[in-house]
């Protein structure tokens, strides 16, 4: 089961860009002249996807459509009201709680439910994404729903809410979902607004430009380039730590005039803001791009490497701490084979050369 957010496509609509088989969709459009019909091709067009990406950045999070949100949470309840997590002075931010089967409060709460609700990715080639059928798949997909087969039994017993880069921290801390399994880098800042998994990718910052720009990686080569990124994402605070010359902020950013053209909702609007011509490059998470650039030959990654070290993880609502355990159960058992497994079938031909998840890291407190 699928919810999307008010203002979305209904979830029996498509996703642009992939078919029934896990593919790439090719709709007709219009044939448009010029360099810019060369670069919409990699997407078979784009018109599909402008049309998602201005759809995405109108979403704002809502109470469930069903029932209204999870059990015992208030919508816009003050996150402050939960203990904030000790990040130890953030020496090691991947650690997380040692894992449990116990039920505590919040796998209660699920239980009595029915459904485990998880915020999702439904933009993301290979991670998280929606086929010709409406159907969502992808490396994330089949996470969440292996948790939650550990927790009611029944991978279908799940409902999937699309929510954008910049609100997952929001959609957790106002009870809209349970869970996020969405690609969400762990780090300093966040493990004072959510309780976080141990890690179960590793990946990193990386630059995606045009195959024949002159751009080079994440350097001087940006220098007066416009470049995109997405709100309350990594590479966001990557550009702001150093953008290299790059012009990377919208004119009036979060304000009444903001046109989201440089900083953007959802990181997919960044493909579609580079395939109309309207920024040079993007700034993003390198396992992201490289679904992006296997969809559209017409870009590629810069630069040999990711220019950071990042590790994805399970993003829970702090003071969850007994469903955060649970995850954590759920990924010692998946990472001896299920992840393999699922790497192979979504990540692999993208991603080659990665052996295994990374080792967990725990905490006592």
């Amino acid at each position: 089961m699928a919810d999307s957010l008010p203002g979305a496509a209904p979830d029996v609509t498509p996703e642009a860009g992939a078919t029934a088989d896990g593919g790439a969709a090719r709709p007709r459009v219009p044939r448009r002249r010029g360099r810019l019909a060369d670069r919409l091709r990699g997407w078979g067009g784009v018109a599909g996807m402008a049309a998602a990406c201005a759809l995405t950045a109108a979403l704002t999070l809502v109470p469930l459509s069903h029932g209204g949100p999870p059990a015992g949470v208030t919508p816009g309840a003050d996150p402050a009201a939960v203990p904030p997590a000790k990040a130890d002075d953030c020496t090691s931010p991947e650690a997380s709680l040692r894992p449990s089967s116990a039920d505590g409060p919040a796998i209660e709460e699920i239980k009595r439910r029915g459904k485990l609700v998880v915020g999702v990715d439904q933009n993301s080639y290979r991670w998280g994404y929606r086929r010709a059928d409406g159907k969502l798949e992808g490396f994330d997909i089949d996470l969440a729903r292996a948790i939650a087969q550990d927790i009611l039994g029944d991978p279908e017993k799940i409902i999937f809410r699309a929510v954008p880069t910049n609100q997952r921290i929001t959609a957790l801390n106002n009870g809209t979902v349970d869970l996020v399994v969405r690609t969400m880098t762990i780090n300093c800042a966040r493990i004072e607004q959510v309780a976080f998994s141990t890690a179960y990718f590793q990946t990193g910052q990386q630059v995606l430009a045009p195959r024949q720009s002159g751009i080079t990686g994440f350097d001087g080569s940006l220098k007066g380039r416009r470049v995109c990124s997405a709100e309350g994402s990594t590479a966001y605070e990557a550009l702001e730590k150093d953008p290299h010359g790059a012009v990377f902020q919208d004119e009036d950013d979060d304000g009444p005039g903001d046109r989201n053209r440089l900083t953007v909702p959802n990181q997919l609007d960044c493909l579609v803001r580079l395939q109309l011509g309207e920024v040079d490059a993007v700034v993003t998470d390198a396992a992201l791009a490289a679904g992006q650039a296997a969809q559209d030959p017409s870009v590629e990654l810069k630069g040999d490497r990711p220019f950071t070290t990042e590790y994805y993880g399970v993003a829970a609502r702090l003071g969850r701490d007994d469903l955060v355990r649970r995850v954590n159960k759920v990924l010692e058992e998946y990472r001896t084979g299920p992840w393999i497994q699922a790497y192979v079938k979504w990540l692999k031909k993208d991603l080659p050369g990665i052996s295994g998840p990374p080792a967990p890291k725990y905490r006592d407190n």
